[in-house]
């Protein structure tokens, strides 16, 4: 399975040195084009610059963009044809850290609206950028990674990487559960569980 992540601020960045450290390889984009994150790759090894259409053509897809952001972020990418998205966002307004009216809804539904064809799965949203950078064992545990979503196949493949990075991997159930880790409104968001055993 090969992976991407579009997006390359806190969130983004933390992603790609933690698979870098874990021999992971992976594409990683933003709108500002490849040439912008030779910075930013230059010491991670297996981390690949890559422009959004071709990073959005891997296995697996972190989308790790602002809030306000996503849109304009997947404009064009029309079909995900069955490939895997992770959904790392919150839906807050930077930099007035002004939550957003979903009417309701979960943060992962209105997601899923954008991307026709994903298979949507929520992870790697809860912790602090430097906690998922970070080494993920903790105190003689493992850092707990929670993931929702309604697709359980795809949720089995983020759940395995998400071991294979070396945490915790914690399954709270389909989209609507994944209120529980979407901030703000959720009761997980910042919580730095560790797994013991």
């Amino acid at each position: 399975m090969n992976i991407a992540i579009i997006g390359a601020g806190a969130i983004g960045a933390a992603i790609a040195r933690t698979l870098s450290a874990r021999g992971i390889p992976a594409l990683i984009a933003n709108s500002r084009g490849p040439e912008s994150l030779s910075q930013l790759t230059a010491g991670l090894p297996g981390i690949t610059p890559a422009s959004v259409r071709d990073a959005a053509q891997a296995d697996l897809v972190f989308l790790a963009v602002p809030w306000s952001k996503i849109p304009a972020a997947v404009q064009g990418l029309d079909n995900w044809n069955g490939r895997i998205v992770v959904d790392t966002n919150n839906p807050i307004e930077a930099p007035a850290f002004r939550p957003v009216d979903l009417g309701g809804r979960a943060s992962s539904a209105v997601i899923a609206d954008l991307l026709p064809g994903a298979r949507l799965v929520k992870a790697f949203n809860h912790l602090q950028p430097a906690l998922l950078a970070a080494d993920p064992r903790s105190e003689g545990g493992r850092r707990v990674l929670f993931l929702s979503g309604d697709e359980r196949a795809a949720k089995a493949d983020v759940a395995a990487l998400i071991e294979r990075l070396g945490f915790f991997a914690l399954d709270l159930g389909g989209v609507e559960q994944g209120r529980l880790q979407q901030f703000p409104g959720g009761q997980l968001p910042s919580l730095n569980l560790v797994k013991f055993g």
